[in-house]
Protein backbone atom coordinates (compact mmCIF):
# COMPACT_ATOMS: atom_id res chain seq x y z
CA UNK A 1 0.00 0.00 0.00
CA UNK A 2 1.07 3.56 -0.72
CA UNK A 3 1.57 6.05 2.12
CA UNK A 4 0.41 9.02 -0.08
CA UNK A 5 -2.64 10.89 1.29
CA UNK A 6 -5.79 10.77 -0.73
CA UNK A 7 -6.35 13.76 -3.06
CA UNK A 8 -8.30 16.70 -1.65
CA UNK A 9 -11.86 16.95 -2.85
CA UNK A 10 -12.46 19.51 -5.60
CA UNK A 11 -15.00 22.17 -4.50
CA UNK A 12 -18.00 22.47 -6.74
CA UNK A 13 -18.01 25.47 -9.09
CA UNK A 14 -19.62 28.55 -7.62
CA UNK A 15 -21.73 30.98 -9.59
CA UNK A 16 -21.15 34.71 -9.14
CA UNK A 17 -23.69 36.42 -6.94
CA UNK A 18 -26.57 37.81 -8.87
CA UNK A 19 -26.63 41.61 -9.10
CA UNK A 20 -29.62 43.85 -8.56
CA UNK A 21 -32.35 43.31 -11.08
CA UNK A 22 -32.27 45.55 -14.13
CA UNK A 23 -34.84 48.29 -14.05
CA UNK A 24 -36.53 50.17 -16.88
CA UNK A 25 -34.10 53.07 -16.45
CA UNK A 26 -31.14 50.72 -17.09
CA UNK A 27 -32.56 49.84 -20.47
CA UNK A 28 -32.41 53.50 -21.63
CA UNK A 29 -29.40 54.11 -23.90
CA UNK A 30 -26.58 56.10 -22.31
CA UNK A 31 -26.71 58.72 -25.07
CA UNK A 32 -30.39 59.35 -24.40
CA UNK A 33 -29.78 59.68 -20.66
CA UNK A 34 -26.97 62.18 -21.33
CA UNK A 35 -29.20 64.18 -23.67
CA UNK A 36 -31.99 64.30 -21.08
CA UNK A 37 -29.58 65.40 -18.34
CA UNK A 38 -28.21 68.19 -20.52
CA UNK A 39 -31.73 69.21 -21.59
CA UNK A 40 -33.20 69.67 -18.14
CA UNK A 41 -30.12 71.51 -16.94
CA UNK A 42 -30.36 73.77 -19.99
CA UNK A 43 -34.02 74.45 -19.21
CA UNK A 44 -33.13 75.33 -15.62
CA UNK A 45 -30.43 77.75 -16.84
CA UNK A 46 -32.84 79.36 -19.33
CA UNK A 47 -35.48 79.70 -16.62
CA UNK A 48 -32.98 81.30 -14.26
CA UNK A 49 -31.79 83.70 -16.97
CA UNK A 50 -35.39 84.58 -17.82
CA UNK A 51 -36.17 85.23 -14.16
CA UNK A 52 -33.10 87.43 -13.85
CA UNK A 53 -34.08 89.38 -16.98
CA UNK A 54 -37.63 89.79 -15.66
CA UNK A 55 -36.30 91.14 -12.38
CA UNK A 56 -34.01 93.58 -14.18
CA UNK A 57 -36.91 94.87 -16.29
CA UNK A 58 -39.11 95.12 -13.21
CA UNK A 59 -36.39 97.00 -11.30
CA UNK A 60 -35.08 98.96 -14.28
CA UNK A 61 -35.54 102.23 -12.38
CA UNK A 62 -32.76 100.99 -10.08
CA UNK A 63 -30.82 98.66 -12.39
CA UNK A 64 -30.23 101.20 -15.17
CA UNK A 65 -28.77 103.94 -12.92
CA UNK A 66 -26.52 101.42 -11.20
CA UNK A 67 -25.30 100.14 -14.59
CA UNK A 68 -24.58 103.70 -15.75
CA UNK A 69 -22.68 104.40 -12.54
CA UNK A 70 -20.57 101.29 -13.14
CA UNK A 71 -19.70 102.59 -16.62
CA UNK A 72 -18.75 105.98 -15.18
CA UNK A 73 -16.70 104.27 -12.47
CA UNK A 74 -14.82 102.36 -15.17
CA UNK A 75 -14.07 105.68 -16.87
CA UNK A 76 -13.12 107.68 -13.75
CA UNK A 77 -11.66 104.94 -11.55
CA UNK A 78 -8.12 105.05 -13.00
CA UNK A 79 -7.89 108.76 -12.16
CA UNK A 80 -8.81 108.08 -8.53
CA UNK A 81 -6.16 105.36 -8.25
CA UNK A 82 -3.56 107.66 -9.81
CA UNK A 83 -4.29 110.39 -7.28
CA UNK A 84 -4.12 107.87 -4.43
CA UNK A 85 -0.69 106.79 -5.66
CA UNK A 86 0.32 110.47 -5.47
CA UNK A 87 -0.48 110.30 -1.72
CA UNK A 88 -3.78 112.11 -1.99
CA UNK A 89 -6.34 110.77 0.53
CA UNK A 90 -8.88 108.55 -1.21
CA UNK A 91 -11.89 110.61 -0.12
CA UNK A 92 -10.31 113.80 -1.49
CA UNK A 93 -9.27 112.01 -4.69
CA UNK A 94 -12.83 110.73 -5.12
CA UNK A 95 -14.30 114.21 -4.68
CA UNK A 96 -11.81 115.81 -7.07
CA UNK A 97 -12.30 113.20 -9.79
CA UNK A 98 -16.06 113.20 -9.33
CA UNK A 99 -16.37 116.97 -9.64
CA UNK A 100 -13.85 117.31 -12.46
CA UNK A 101 -14.99 114.26 -14.42
CA UNK A 102 -18.68 115.06 -14.18
CA UNK A 103 -18.01 118.67 -15.10
CA UNK A 104 -16.20 117.58 -18.26
CA UNK A 105 -18.81 114.95 -19.17
CA UNK A 106 -21.79 117.20 -18.49
CA UNK A 107 -20.17 120.12 -20.28
CA UNK A 108 -19.34 118.01 -23.33
CA UNK A 109 -22.81 116.46 -23.51
CA UNK A 110 -24.44 119.86 -22.94
CA UNK A 111 -22.41 121.36 -25.78
CA UNK A 112 -23.25 118.48 -28.11
CA UNK A 113 -26.96 118.42 -27.28
CA UNK A 114 -27.40 122.21 -27.31
CA UNK A 115 -25.57 122.45 -30.62
CA UNK A 116 -27.83 119.81 -32.09
CA UNK A 117 -30.97 121.50 -30.76
CA UNK A 118 -29.80 124.88 -32.05
CA UNK A 119 -29.40 123.40 -35.52
CA UNK A 120 -32.85 121.79 -35.57
CA UNK A 121 -34.64 124.76 -37.23
CA UNK A 122 -32.18 124.76 -40.11
CA UNK A 123 -32.49 120.98 -40.29
CA UNK A 124 -36.27 121.34 -40.50
CA UNK A 125 -35.86 123.79 -43.36
CA UNK A 126 -33.63 121.29 -45.14
CA UNK A 127 -36.22 118.57 -44.61
CA UNK A 128 -38.95 120.84 -45.97
CA UNK A 129 -36.82 121.55 -49.04
CA UNK A 130 -36.22 117.84 -49.50
CA UNK A 131 -39.98 117.21 -49.23
CA UNK A 132 -40.67 119.76 -51.94
CA UNK A 133 -38.04 118.22 -54.21
CA UNK A 134 -39.51 114.79 -53.51
CA UNK A 135 -42.96 116.12 -54.49
CA UNK A 136 -41.58 117.30 -57.82
CA UNK A 137 -39.93 113.94 -58.36
CA UNK A 138 -43.10 111.98 -57.59
CA UNK A 139 -45.22 114.18 -59.85
CA UNK A 140 -43.03 113.44 -62.84
CA UNK A 141 -42.29 110.18 -64.64
CA UNK A 142 -42.49 107.36 -63.94
CA UNK A 143 -44.69 107.90 -60.83
CA UNK A 144 -47.15 110.62 -62.01
CA UNK A 145 -48.75 110.95 -58.58
CA UNK A 146 -51.44 113.64 -58.36
CA UNK A 147 -50.21 116.94 -57.00
CA UNK A 148 -53.33 117.46 -54.84
CA UNK A 149 -52.69 114.22 -52.98
CA UNK A 150 -49.07 115.14 -52.30
CA UNK A 151 -49.92 118.65 -51.12
CA UNK A 152 -52.61 117.34 -48.78
CA UNK A 153 -50.14 115.24 -46.79
CA UNK A 154 -49.14 118.11 -44.41
CA UNK A 155 -52.81 118.96 -43.85
CA UNK A 156 -53.58 115.33 -43.05
CA UNK A 157 -50.76 115.27 -40.51
CA UNK A 158 -52.09 118.41 -38.82
CA UNK A 159 -55.59 116.92 -38.72
CA UNK A 160 -54.27 113.72 -37.16
CA UNK A 161 -52.47 115.72 -34.48
CA UNK A 162 -55.65 117.71 -33.72
CA UNK A 163 -57.80 114.60 -33.47
CA UNK A 164 -55.33 112.89 -31.13
CA UNK A 165 -54.71 115.88 -28.90
CA UNK A 166 -56.12 114.04 -25.91
CA UNK A 167 -53.70 111.17 -26.36
CA UNK A 168 -50.84 113.62 -26.75
CA UNK A 169 -51.88 115.42 -23.56
CA UNK A 170 -51.93 112.17 -21.60
CA UNK A 171 -48.56 111.36 -23.09
CA UNK A 172 -47.27 114.71 -21.86
CA UNK A 173 -48.54 113.89 -18.37
CA UNK A 174 -46.78 110.55 -18.47
CA UNK A 175 -43.69 112.36 -19.68
CA UNK A 176 -43.81 114.49 -16.53
CA UNK A 177 -43.72 111.29 -14.49
CA UNK A 178 -40.84 110.10 -16.65
CA UNK A 179 -38.97 113.34 -15.89
CA UNK A 180 -39.37 112.58 -12.20
CA UNK A 181 -37.98 109.09 -12.73
CA UNK A 182 -35.05 110.54 -14.65
CA UNK A 183 -34.28 112.97 -11.83
CA UNK A 184 -34.41 110.15 -9.28
CA UNK A 185 -32.24 108.00 -11.54
CA UNK A 186 -29.62 110.74 -11.87
CA UNK A 187 -29.50 111.09 -8.10
CA UNK A 188 -29.04 107.32 -7.78
CA UNK A 189 -26.28 107.38 -10.40
CA UNK A 190 -24.41 110.07 -8.48
CA UNK A 191 -24.89 108.32 -5.13
CA UNK A 192 -23.75 104.94 -6.48
CA UNK A 193 -20.81 106.46 -8.33
CA UNK A 194 -19.46 108.02 -5.15
CA UNK A 195 -19.35 104.67 -3.38
CA UNK A 196 -17.99 102.79 -6.41
CA UNK A 197 -15.08 105.24 -6.68
CA UNK A 198 -14.38 105.43 -2.95
CA UNK A 199 -15.12 101.89 -1.77
CA UNK A 200 -15.12 99.78 -4.93
CA UNK A 201 -12.63 97.10 -3.78
CA UNK A 202 -14.52 96.53 -0.53
CA UNK A 203 -17.82 96.20 -2.41
CA UNK A 204 -16.25 93.62 -4.73
CA UNK A 205 -14.83 91.63 -1.81
CA UNK A 206 -18.28 91.57 -0.25
CA UNK A 207 -19.85 90.28 -3.47
CA UNK A 208 -17.16 87.59 -3.72
CA UNK A 209 -18.54 85.92 -0.58
CA UNK A 210 -21.45 84.65 -2.67
CA UNK A 211 -19.06 82.51 -4.76
CA UNK A 212 -18.10 78.97 -3.65
CA UNK A 213 -14.98 79.01 -1.47
CA UNK A 214 -13.16 76.47 -3.68
CA UNK A 215 -13.68 78.62 -6.80
CA UNK A 216 -13.52 82.05 -5.22
CA UNK A 217 -10.07 82.89 -6.57
CA UNK A 218 -11.14 82.04 -10.14
CA UNK A 219 -14.29 84.14 -9.79
CA UNK A 220 -12.15 86.97 -8.40
CA UNK A 221 -9.83 86.83 -11.40
CA UNK A 222 -12.77 86.66 -13.82
CA UNK A 223 -14.39 89.70 -12.21
CA UNK A 224 -11.15 91.67 -12.32
CA UNK A 225 -10.64 90.84 -15.99
CA UNK A 226 -14.27 91.69 -16.78
CA UNK A 227 -13.91 95.13 -15.18
CA UNK A 228 -10.62 95.66 -17.03
CA UNK A 229 -12.49 94.91 -20.26
CA UNK A 230 -15.16 97.43 -19.25
CA UNK A 231 -12.49 100.08 -18.57
CA UNK A 232 -11.02 99.49 -22.02
CA UNK A 233 -14.44 99.55 -23.66
CA UNK A 234 -15.54 102.84 -22.11
CA UNK A 235 -12.20 104.52 -22.75
CA UNK A 236 -12.08 103.36 -26.36
CA UNK A 237 -15.72 104.25 -27.04
CA UNK A 238 -15.19 107.85 -25.95
CA UNK A 239 -12.05 108.19 -28.08
CA UNK A 240 -13.73 106.56 -31.09
CA UNK A 241 -16.73 108.89 -30.74
CA UNK A 242 -14.46 111.92 -30.74
CA UNK A 243 -12.51 110.68 -33.78
CA UNK A 244 -15.72 109.90 -35.69
CA UNK A 245 -17.24 113.29 -34.95
CA UNK A 246 -14.07 115.21 -35.84
CA UNK A 247 -13.35 113.18 -38.99
CA UNK A 248 -16.85 113.32 -40.41
CA UNK A 249 -17.24 116.96 -39.34
CA UNK A 250 -14.08 117.94 -41.24
CA UNK A 251 -15.33 116.07 -44.30
CA UNK A 252 -18.70 117.84 -44.17
CA UNK A 253 -17.01 121.22 -43.78
CA UNK A 254 -14.72 120.61 -46.76
CA UNK A 255 -17.64 119.60 -48.97
CA UNK A 256 -19.64 122.63 -47.83
CA UNK A 257 -22.58 120.80 -46.31
CA UNK A 258 -24.67 122.92 -43.92
CA UNK A 259 -25.31 121.92 -40.30
CA UNK A 260 -21.73 120.73 -39.84
CA UNK A 261 -21.64 121.10 -36.05
CA UNK A 262 -25.11 119.57 -35.41
CA UNK A 263 -24.32 116.63 -37.67
CA UNK A 264 -20.93 116.11 -36.02
CA UNK A 265 -22.66 116.23 -32.63
CA UNK A 266 -25.16 113.64 -33.84
CA UNK A 267 -22.29 111.42 -35.00
CA UNK A 268 -20.65 111.77 -31.57
CA UNK A 269 -23.82 110.67 -29.78
CA UNK A 270 -24.46 107.84 -32.23
CA UNK A 271 -20.98 106.40 -31.74
CA UNK A 272 -21.97 105.23 -28.25
CA UNK A 273 -24.31 102.69 -29.90
CA UNK A 274 -21.81 100.40 -31.68
CA UNK A 275 -22.30 99.62 -35.37
CA UNK A 276 -25.95 100.66 -35.50
CA UNK A 277 -25.42 104.24 -34.32
CA UNK A 278 -22.59 104.87 -36.78
CA UNK A 279 -24.68 103.58 -39.70
CA UNK A 280 -27.73 105.68 -38.81
CA UNK A 281 -25.88 108.93 -38.16
CA UNK A 282 -23.76 108.45 -41.28
CA UNK A 283 -26.91 107.92 -43.36
CA UNK A 284 -28.42 111.15 -41.99
CA UNK A 285 -25.27 113.08 -42.93
CA UNK A 286 -25.39 111.67 -46.46
CA UNK A 287 -29.09 112.54 -46.84
CA UNK A 288 -28.53 116.13 -45.71
CA UNK A 289 -25.65 116.44 -48.18
CA UNK A 290 -27.87 115.02 -50.93
CA UNK A 291 -30.64 117.53 -50.26
CA UNK A 292 -28.42 120.56 -49.72
CA UNK A 293 -25.55 120.04 -52.19
CA UNK A 294 -26.67 117.44 -54.70
CA UNK A 295 -25.64 113.87 -55.54
CA UNK A 296 -21.92 114.57 -56.08
CA UNK A 297 -21.53 116.02 -52.61
CA UNK A 298 -23.56 113.13 -51.18
CA UNK A 299 -21.21 110.62 -52.79
CA UNK A 300 -18.18 112.45 -51.36
CA UNK A 301 -19.75 112.51 -47.88
CA UNK A 302 -20.59 108.82 -48.21
CA UNK A 303 -16.95 108.10 -49.04
CA UNK A 304 -15.84 110.14 -46.01
CA UNK A 305 -18.26 108.30 -43.71
CA UNK A 306 -17.18 104.89 -45.00
CA UNK A 307 -13.50 105.84 -44.69
CA UNK A 308 -13.88 107.03 -41.10
CA UNK A 309 -15.86 103.93 -40.15
CA UNK A 310 -13.25 101.67 -41.75
CA UNK A 311 -10.54 103.50 -39.81
CA UNK A 312 -12.58 102.99 -36.66
CA UNK A 313 -13.32 99.32 -37.26
CA UNK A 314 -9.91 98.15 -38.51
CA UNK A 315 -7.46 100.46 -36.73
CA UNK A 316 -8.88 102.29 -33.72
CA UNK A 317 -11.04 99.59 -32.14
CA UNK A 318 -8.46 96.77 -32.45
CA UNK A 319 -5.76 99.11 -31.17
CA UNK A 320 -7.76 100.55 -28.27
CA UNK A 321 -10.02 97.67 -27.34
CA UNK A 322 -7.73 94.75 -28.10
CA UNK A 323 -8.70 91.13 -28.40
CA UNK A 324 -10.34 90.96 -24.97
CA UNK A 325 -13.33 93.09 -25.98
CA UNK A 326 -13.49 92.07 -29.64
CA UNK A 327 -17.00 90.91 -30.48
CA UNK A 328 -18.45 89.62 -33.72
CA UNK A 329 -20.49 92.29 -35.57
CA UNK A 330 -23.52 89.99 -35.61
CA UNK A 331 -23.31 89.62 -31.83
CA UNK A 332 -23.10 93.41 -31.50
CA UNK A 333 -26.16 94.00 -33.70
CA UNK A 334 -28.19 91.33 -31.90
CA UNK A 335 -27.18 92.74 -28.51
CA UNK A 336 -28.20 96.26 -29.54
CA UNK A 337 -31.53 94.97 -30.89
CA UNK A 338 -32.22 93.05 -27.68
CA UNK A 339 -31.28 96.11 -25.60
CA UNK A 340 -33.72 98.27 -27.56
CA UNK A 341 -36.52 95.76 -27.00
CA UNK A 342 -35.83 95.48 -23.26
CA UNK A 343 -34.98 99.07 -22.28
CA UNK A 344 -35.10 101.33 -25.34
CA UNK A 345 -32.20 103.65 -26.09
CA UNK A 346 -30.62 103.06 -22.69
CA UNK A 347 -30.72 99.32 -23.35
CA UNK A 348 -28.95 99.85 -26.67
CA UNK A 349 -26.21 101.79 -24.85
CA UNK A 350 -25.73 99.16 -22.14
CA UNK A 351 -26.16 95.95 -24.16
CA UNK A 352 -22.73 95.83 -25.80
CA UNK A 353 -20.64 96.62 -22.68
CA UNK A 354 -22.66 93.98 -20.80
CA UNK A 355 -21.93 91.49 -23.57
CA UNK A 356 -18.23 92.38 -23.46
CA UNK A 357 -18.11 91.88 -19.68
CA UNK A 358 -19.88 88.50 -19.85
CA UNK A 359 -17.66 87.36 -22.73
CA UNK A 360 -14.47 88.27 -20.84
CA UNK A 361 -15.66 86.60 -17.62
CA UNK A 362 -16.52 83.36 -19.44
CA UNK A 363 -13.17 83.33 -21.22
CA UNK A 364 -11.39 83.74 -17.88
CA UNK A 365 -13.44 81.08 -16.09
CA UNK A 366 -12.89 78.55 -18.88
CA UNK A 367 -9.18 79.23 -19.27
CA UNK A 368 -7.06 76.12 -18.45
CA UNK A 369 -4.70 78.17 -16.28
CA UNK A 370 -5.06 81.52 -14.58
CA UNK A 371 -3.04 83.98 -12.54
CA UNK A 372 -3.55 84.87 -8.92
CA UNK A 373 -6.01 87.72 -8.23
CA UNK A 374 -3.22 89.98 -6.97
CA UNK A 375 -1.53 89.74 -10.37
CA UNK A 376 -4.56 91.12 -12.27
CA UNK A 377 -5.14 94.88 -12.23
CA UNK A 378 -8.84 95.58 -12.96
CA UNK A 379 -8.01 99.12 -14.13
CA UNK A 380 -5.62 98.06 -16.90
CA UNK A 381 -7.43 97.01 -20.11
CA UNK A 382 -4.51 94.82 -21.20
CA UNK A 383 -5.16 92.61 -18.14
CA UNK A 384 -8.53 91.63 -19.57
CA UNK A 385 -6.92 88.82 -21.57
CA UNK A 386 -6.79 85.46 -19.76
CA UNK A 387 -3.53 83.52 -19.59
CA UNK A 388 -2.87 81.59 -22.77
CA UNK A 389 -1.54 78.00 -22.59
CA UNK A 390 1.99 77.28 -23.72
CA UNK A 391 2.85 76.34 -27.32
CA UNK A 392 3.13 72.64 -26.41
CA UNK A 393 -0.22 72.48 -24.65
CA UNK A 394 -3.00 70.41 -26.11
CA UNK A 395 -5.95 72.08 -27.78
CA UNK A 396 -8.44 72.82 -24.97
CA UNK A 397 -12.06 71.70 -25.31
CA UNK A 398 -14.90 74.10 -26.06
CA UNK A 399 -15.77 76.79 -23.57
CA UNK A 400 -19.07 75.13 -22.63
CA UNK A 401 -17.28 71.91 -21.66
CA UNK A 402 -14.60 73.83 -19.75
CA UNK A 403 -17.18 75.89 -17.87
CA UNK A 404 -19.11 72.73 -17.01
CA UNK A 405 -15.96 71.02 -15.71
CA UNK A 406 -14.96 74.12 -13.77
CA UNK A 407 -18.09 74.08 -11.64
CA UNK A 408 -18.80 70.34 -11.43
CA UNK A 409 -15.38 68.76 -10.84
CA UNK A 410 -14.10 68.52 -7.26
CA UNK A 411 -11.34 70.96 -6.29
CA UNK A 412 -7.80 69.81 -6.97
CA UNK A 413 -6.52 71.07 -3.64
CA UNK A 414 -7.21 73.43 -0.77
CA UNK A 415 -8.41 76.91 -1.51
CA UNK A 416 -5.36 79.20 -1.93
CA UNK A 417 -7.14 81.95 -0.04
CA UNK A 418 -8.78 79.69 2.52
CA UNK A 419 -12.47 79.43 3.21
CA UNK A 420 -14.51 81.75 5.33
Amino acid sequence: MSDEPPPAPVPPPTTPPAGPPRTAADRIPASLRLASDVSWRFLVIVAAAGLLLWLLVLLRVVAIPVAISVLLAALLGPAVVWLVKQRVPRIIATVLVLIGGLAVLVGLLAFVINTFIAGLPELQDQLAASFRSLQELLQGPPFFLPADWLQSIPDQLNQAITENRGALTSGALSTAATVGEIAAGMALVLFSLIFFLYDGPAIWNFLLRAAPAQRRHRVDVAGRRAFAALVGYVRATVLVAVVDAVGIGIGLAIVGVPLVIPLAALVFLGAFIPTVGAVLTGAIAVLVALVANGPIAAIVVLAVVIGVQQLEGHVLQPLLLGRAVSLHPLAVVLAVAAGVVVAGIVGALLAVPLLAVVNTAIRSLTSPVEQLPAEVDPLRPRHANPVEPGPDAEEPPGWIVRLWRRFTSPPAGPDPEGSD
